[in-house]
């Protein structure tokens, strides 16, 4: 009797590389993480915690900054704030920059000098740079979307795409995209 071999399903080959993808992470996260520490700033009687900055070699912003380069951005360059942006506002370390991939084609397609790679007021605003669009967009997201009952891609598109029935679910297609990206290290000796 000769039994048939079975080819791994669709589902299995998945679940293999995000599980594979999962370990790789977290074993660069645990590789490449810097010391945890913070930098206390008193002004008189009152002290104030700085936010440690994130590290060039964290393995988001290693994986974005590819992703960003193999689609020719603009904004390849601040990866960093990017990841920074996300961790000062508690968002998923994508959702901003998958925003930019819907809305300008990861901001390659944005008016003139605007900066706004995210739709921002149907195009219409202009941020005083990348820096500042990304904080801006990463707090208001923050702040006037999830803070305001909307802590879902879903909850998020009726208010920032309204009627669009497709904004969501490209957004978490390049979330996903983003966060599949094989990220490889070149070291020289």
């Amino acid at each position: 009797m000769r039994v048939a071999k079975r080819r791994p399903s669709f589902v299995a080959k998945t679940m293999s590389k995000i599980l594979i993808s999962l370990i790789t992470a977290f074993g660069l996260l645990h590789l490449l993480a810097s010391p945890a520490s913070a930098d206390v700033f008193v002004a008189g009687s009152s002290a104030e915690l700085k936010i440690n900055s994130i590290s060039s070699n964290d393995a988001r912003v290693l994986t974005l900054r590819k992703y960003l380069v193999g689609h020719k951005s603009p904004l390849a360059e601040y990866a960093e704030e990017f990841v920074a942006a996300s961790d000062k506002y508690g968002l998923d370390w994508r959702l901003v920059p998958a925003i930019s991939g819907v809305e300008s084609t990861f901001g390659k397609r944005i008016p003139k000098g605007s900066y706004n790679a995210y739709g921002w007021a149907n195009g219409e605003y202009k941020f005083k740079s990348w820096e500042d669009s990304i904080e801006v967009v990463s707090m208001t997201l923050r702040t006037k979307y999830i803070d305001k009952g909307a802590p879902s891609i879903n909850k998020i598109a009726r208010r920032y795409a309204p009627p669009s029935t497709t904004w969501a679910r490209n957004v978490r297609f390049f979330m996903y995209k983003i966060d599949a990206f094989p990220v490889t290290f070149d070291f020289e000796g």
